[in-house]
């Protein structure tokens, strides 16, 4: 089975680069890093991930929009990450900034419906 393929919506550097190399070594084949709205519009049409990894808040849009937007194509799953209250995000698998490497797993399973332990692709 191939690794399932991430596309992460981050616009902090750091973040998205620590948060790309923890997915890879927990097995993940991250496809690229999205830093704006548009960026993940166009990433995710360009790729077609299995999973996207999003911040609620962008500095160029914001990632609900983002989403709202890759879904007219057809649904992709999506975990969101924030540092505020998710008020907006509710029913919707969430990270809250910081998050343990746990968190992004159980996140991660819930979104795709990826029995735990496995992480490929069905």
């Amino acid at each position: 089975m191939a690794a399932l393929t991430i596309l992460v919506v981050e616009d902090d550097a750091l973040i998205g680069l620590l948060l790309s190399e923890m997915l890879t070594e927990l097995g993940f084949a991250v496809c690229a890093i999205a830093t704006t709205e548009d960026e993940a519009v166009a990433l995710a049409a360009r790729h077609r991930p299995g999973l996207m990894i999003v911040d609620q808040y962008l500095k160029q849009g914001n990632g609900i929009s983002a989403m709202q937007r890759i879904a007219r194509d057809g649904p992709v799953p999506c975990v969101f990450m924030t540092g505020a209250p998710a008020g907006d995000l509710e029913g919707m698998p969430v990270l809250q900034k910081p998050f343990l490497e746990a968190d992004l797993i159980r996140a991660i399973h819930l979104a795709t419906g990826l029995p735990a332990g496995m992480n490929s692709a069905k």
